[in-house]
Formats: structure tokens, C-alpha cells, sequence
């Protein structure tokens, strides 16, 4: 795992300074505190820093193949290297090094740009090809590695964070305004773009191309809900081979591997996998809250630590230190998303450092079996929908009566759906139609820019999937939707960089892209059957995960955020969003945000919309007001750090 980042000149007589690549490579250390390492050559440069977990002494980036025509700096895993290896073997190249990244250099030799399409992984990697010079970049199938990249005529400059571009005195922090009623509607941001004015992400599943000044694109993967002939039986066999060898792969190291235990399902069953299959002892480790109304998964983790034997340790954190982590998060994470979640996973990656260098989660497993209550919901409303008019309407009204009792509930959210198509309101498992069509956001906007906002434009990425005419039931197209948006652009861009901020580097075996496959082919009643979501995956992994995990409601991660907007950190709160400096930036009503806090006080139905502001409003401070301390190492003494109580410690 580590960081990489580099600038290509279009004018090949034009020569790229080592001590810019330099300067944008330190500002991505804490991607690679082990090593760094330079490749200059005329009008192309590259820099890496390196997180060593494979071939610890022979792993040195960045690397070329026999005779220095291409060269590579990668960031990630390749888990069928090995086999790669062989294969390349076998057609007479030469290997100097034991890594997975000597095997994507020489797979390019043989297959160009298409060697994307043998590598089982996740990663984002550059080459340098001397012999057509051209530039070419890759990111894994579902976006677990980020990268980024900024075009000028004359230019392209390209990392794996944000703030390594930003590191090029040629380019400016300019906000997109735009994207920030995109951020508004989904709670992150969605699609190629991001906050930051001509600086784009590459999408998952694409690779880009640079030569003779042009640009070139290529989507090499995708998802395809094909319909499998597999029954019930002969699919949870395929799904135990596959859960199996995925983690057999995943657990691939040179170093000691440990797995954060939320105490629910997937994480609790990739542990149980892993257990006894490494000559390296395991650990788990998993994160509390002071709040003492919060439900705790800490009982639940130590039942899977104690079933499998592993080292467990656990952390908590409280308002205080949630608060004051807050402008650290922004840093990291370089674009606006609310996921309170995140700085609980900062904290507890932190506690693993002192242990580990590589952790394995479960995220993924809801995205590619349905384990989200809102596919469950959402699918009964459909089928509401198919009710004759009469028996609809009456359903409606009693629905309507209820959630008047609920109106800050999930249930008054969906009984919404009844009156959109899927296609109309699902735009992401954050989003909802009252969201977005009864235009809330627009309360707050002032006048001037709820003018320039553009609805259609801020929900393109979900609606370019949701009517691209793909035949697929209610259930897969928001499986697709979500695994095109939600999965990389929320959270896998939270799990990569909480994680790396602390040096480690985090492994997701259920996003494997076989097992994301094969889920896809499955039918809706493999995966929601009648109330119980993630059917399939919950019945071939009983016996394995313990009764007291597999029954239990799913909860998500309980971050009591909410509780402390309104109470521990209410002050700090109130003082930021109503601050002269935040107000003046004429993106919302004064008045209208002193309603929604007020509103919030008493009811606590705002929260989720407080922290965006929050984030929002970080954001500009962070990138756009200290951009010279921005571009420094998190741990630079020169960066202050918020107090809860608003003020600069």
C-alpha cells in the first residue's frame, strides 16, 4: 500500500523539477513512511512512497522492466501475482524482484493497456511507456485505490490524494460551486468530479490514456446482473468457495495482518475464515463510545474474537475527541462527506498501528448481498405500487397517517417512494426523494445561489445509471446504482484514507470482484427474502458467524453524533455555522440555518444536515484559507487542530 503521484509535460523538450515531485510526494507520507522513491525524465516525473507489506527489502518504487523502456509506480495489492508470475515466466521475462508490482510491468509488455483486465486486486498505478511516450493510468474495478488527476493544455498532474496535485504551484484551490448541491443531495460526491475546481477523479473500472497531448478513456469493467442457472443450494457452495479463496488470497503478507470486528456479520465471518491459515499471529480490534446511550458492538466483537481465538484490543472516544479530530478529517479526506463513521474508523486504525500494518473489514458484503433495510423497504413499495388503484390509495393514506407520527423516521422518507418511480427517486441509499424533489436544501440556499443550482446536473451520476436501459429488476438497479456511487465515492473513499492516514493499509476480500460477480447474477430472492435481507449470504455462513451475531438487528455503526451536535458540542456548533466568515460565503440564508438548529434542538431530525454544513465549512478552511499548512504532513506542529469549543488549541 502506498502513495504515488506524478505530472507529464505535453512539450517532450520540456523538462518536470525532481523538487516538485518531491514536494508533492511529502504530502502524501503517511501513505508511505517506509521508503520514497523518484523516476525524472525530461518531461515526465514520478514519486512514491511506500507502505512495505510484500517483498519487505526488494519492493523499492518506482520500477522498470529489463531494459528501463517502462516504468511503473503502483499503489495496492495484486493477489493473483503469483500466478501472473508464472505465466510471465513462462514467456521468458526477467523478475528482479519478488512483487506484485514487477508482474503488472511485465503483463503491460505483453498486453498493454488490457492488463487491467487479468489483475485480481485493488489498485491505481501509472506507466510510463518511453517507447510511444504515453502515460498510462489505471484504478481497480470498484474504486477501493483513489486516484485523481488534473488536465491543463499543456499538463497533466496525477496522485493518489488530492493535496499532492494541490502541492504544483501551477494549480489553484478553487471551489466548484456546483458540486456543492451535488454534496447536498447525496451526502458525498458522486461521478468524476470533485469539489475542487479542474481536478477529476478517475472512475472505477477505467483506465486513461495520455499521448501526443491527448487524452484517451477506456471502461474495461463493469457489473452485469445476468441471471445464473445455479439453484439455492449449488449457489451457496460457489459463494463458500468463493468467500474462502478470496480471503486465503486477501491474507497474502509478509507482515501481520489484523481484522476490525464491528460485531456484525461480515466482519465477524472474515476472521472466521481467516482463522488457523497464518503462520502470523491475528488480532482484531474494535471501537466504543462514552455515551452510555449508545448501542455497543464491543460485546458482540469480543464473541468473535473469543470463538477465533484472536488478540483483541478496543478503543473509545468521546465528543471531545470526535470534535477535534474534525479539521484532521477533512485533510484526509479532501472532499466533503458526511460519515460520522469515518472518525471512529481513524481511531481505531490508530489503536491497530501500534500492532499492524494491514487490516481486513467487511465492508462490501451489503452492497453485493442487499443487507441494507432500505432495499427491503423499498422493494415492498414496489411492489405496493402493482396494487390496483383503490387498495394503493387506501395503503397510502394509512401509510400517510402513520408516518405523521414518524415524520423524521425512515418510514415517512419511504412511504415517498409510493409516489415516484424507482427510477425518479432512487438516486443512492443516502438520498430520498423529499431530498431531492421537494427541493429542502433550496430553504436554506440564498437566493443568488439557489439560482445558479442546476437539480439535474447535481444528480447525473445516479440518473445516467438509473435510465441507461439496462434490463434488471427494482433490487439490482440499486445495487448498481450503489456500487457505481455510494461504494466509491462514500465508502471506500472513507475506508482508504482513515486508514492510510495511520499507515495502514485496509483489505476488503468481499469486494473482490468474482464475489461482486457472482452476487450480481444471483435473483432477488437469493438476496431479500420476505423481511430477511442478505438471505443468501446469512444462510451459508451459519454455522460459522455465532447465532448471538447472525440474528442480531443490523445497526450499522452506531457513532452517537447526533446526541452530540446538540449537547457536548453545541457551543462549537453554533459558533461555526453562524460565524460572520461562514455566513459571508453566500451559500445559505443566515436565518434559514439558525431555524434548522433551533428545528434540531428539539426534534434532532437535522442532524445528518448540520454535519454536512459542518463538513462544508471545514472544507473551506482547511483547502481554501490554509492552503500552505493543507499541504503539510498531518503531524506538522504548524497545523492547529479545533477544540470542542471552537477555538484554535
Amino acid at each position: 500500500m502506498c502513495g504515488i503521484c506524478g505530472k507529464l509535460l505535453f512539450n517532450h523538450e520540456a523538462r518536470v523539477s525532481p523538487a516538485l515531485i518531491k514536494s508533492m510526494a511529502d504530502t502524501i507520507s503517511h501513505r508511505g513512511p517506509d521508503d520514497d522513491g523518484y523516476f525524472v525524465s525530461g518531461p515526465i516525473g514520478f514519486g512514491f512512497r511506500r507502505l512495505s507489506i510484500i517483498d519487505l527489502s526488494g519492493g523499492h518504487q518506482p520500477l522498470s522492466n529489463e531494459d528501463g523502456s517502462i516504468h511503473i509506480i503502483f499503489n495496492g495489492e495484486i493477489y493473483n501475482y503469483q500466478e501472473l508470475r508464472q505465466y510471465l515466466l513462462g514467456r521468458g521475462h526477467i523478475f528482479r524482484t519478488q512483487t506484485d508490482t514487477e508482474a503488472i510491468v511485465h503483463l503491460y509488455e505483453e498486453l498493454g493497456e488490457a492488463c487491467v483486465e487479468k489483475l485480481r486486486g485493488m489498485f491505481a498505478f501509472a506507466i510510463w511507456d518511453d517507447r510511444s511516450k504515453s502515460l498510462f493510468l489505471a484504478r481497480d474495478r470498484v474504486g477501493i485505490k483513489p486516484l485523481y488527476y488534473s488536465q491543463t493544455p499543456n499538463s497533466v498532474v496525477f496522485a493518489s490524494e488530492i493535496k499532492a496535485i494541490l502541492a504544483d504551484p501551477e494549480m489553484k484551490a478553487e471551489v466548484r460551486p456546483s458540486m456543492i448541491d451535488r454534496f447536498l443531495t447525496f451526502d458525498y460526491i458522486p461521478g468524476e468530479e470533485t469539489l475542487f475546481e479542474n481536478i477529476h477523479k478517475l472512475a472505477p473500472g477505467h483506465s486513461l490514456t495520455f499521448r501526443a497531448g491527448k487524452s484517451y478513456k477506456r471502461q474495461y469493467w463493469d457489473l452485469h446482473f445476468e441471471p445464473s442457472p445455479l439453484t439455492f443450494r449449488q449457489a451457496k457452495s460457489r459463494l463458500l468457495q468463493l468467500l474462502e479463496e478470496s480471503v486465503d488470497l486477501h491474507m497474502i503478507s509478509d507482515v501481520p495482518v489484523g481484522f476490525l470486528l464491528s460485531g456484525g456479520v461480515d466482519s465477524t465471518a472474515m476472521l472466521g475464515f481467516a482463522a488457523g491459515k497464518t503462520s502470523h499471529p491475528i488480532s482484531s480490534y474494535t471501537i466504543g463510545f462514552s455515551d452510555p446511550q449508545t448501542t455497543d458492538e464491543r460485546p458482540y466483537a469480543r464473541l468473535a474474537a473469543q470463538k477465533y481465538g484472536s488478540d483483541h484490543h478496543e478503543t473509545t472516544i468521546n465528543a471531545h475527541q470526535f470534535a477535534e479530530f474534525l479539521p484532521k478529517y477533512i485533510w484526509h479526506m479532501e472532499e466533503p462527506v458526511c460519515e460520522p463513521p469515518a472518525v471512529a474508523l481513524y481511531y481505531v486504525s490508530r489503536l491497530a498501528k501500534a500492532f499492524v500494518k494491514v487490516l481486513i473489514s467487511g465492508e462490501g458484503g451489503d452492497e453485493a448481498f442487499a443487507g441494507y433495510s432500505n432495499y427491503r423497504t423499498l422493494l415492498w413499495l414496489q411492489r405496493l405500487k402493482g396494487l390496483p388503484t383503490p387498495m394503493r390509495q387506501l395503503f397510502s393514506a394509512s401509510l400517510g397517517m402513520f408516518t405523521r407520527f414518524a415524520s423524521n423516521g425512515a418510514s415517512a422518507r419511504s412511504a415517498q417512494f409510493l409516489d415516484f418511480r424507482l427510477e425518479d427517486s432512487y438516486f443512492s441509499r443516502t438520498s430520498s426523494p423529499s431530498r431531492f424533489y421537494n427541493r429542502q436544501w433550496q430553504r436554506f440556499y440564498s437566493s443568488d445561489f439557489a439560482q445558479s443550482v442546476d437539480k439535474r446536473f447535481s444528480a447525473y451520476p445516479a440518473t445516467k445509471y438509473l435510465r441507461n436501459g439496462r434490463r434488471v429488476g427494482p433490487l439490482d438497479t440499486m445495487l448498481y446504482v450503489d456500487t457505481k456511487t455510494w461504494l466509491p465515492d462514500d465508502l471506500l473513499i472513507k475506508a482508504d484514507k482513515m486508514t492510510m492516514a495511520n499507515s495502514i493499509e485496509l483489505r476488503v476480500p468481499l469486494l473482490d470482484h468474482k464475489i461482486l460477480e457472482f452476487a450480481a447474477s444471483l435473483p432477488q430472492n437469493f438476496k431479500v427474502r420476505g423481511f430477511t435481507t442478505k438471505y443468501i449470504a446469512k444462510k451459508t455462513l451459519a454455522g460459522r458467524v455465532p447465532r448471538e451475531i447472525l440474528n442480531r438487528k443490523k445497526t450499522g455503526f452506531p457513532v452517537p453524533y447526533e446526541r452530540w451536535l446538540r449537547q457536548d458540542l453545541k457551543d462549537w456548533v453554533h459558533s461555526l455555522l453562524l460565524d460572520p466568515k461562514t455566513t459571508a460565503r453566500g451559500y445559505f440564508q443566515k436565518s434559514a440555518v439558525q431555524r434548522m438548529l433551533s428545528d434540531d434542538m428539539s426534534s434532532g431530525g437535522f442532524s445528518k444536515e448540520i454535519f454536512d454544513l459542518i463538513v462544508l465549512e471545514l472544507w473551506h478552511r482547511e483547502f481554501l484559507e490554509k492552503r500552505e499548512s493543507t499541504l503539510q504532513p498531518e503531524s506538522s506542529p504548524e497545523r492547529p487542530c479545533y477544540s470542542a469549543t471552537g477555538t484554535a488549541a
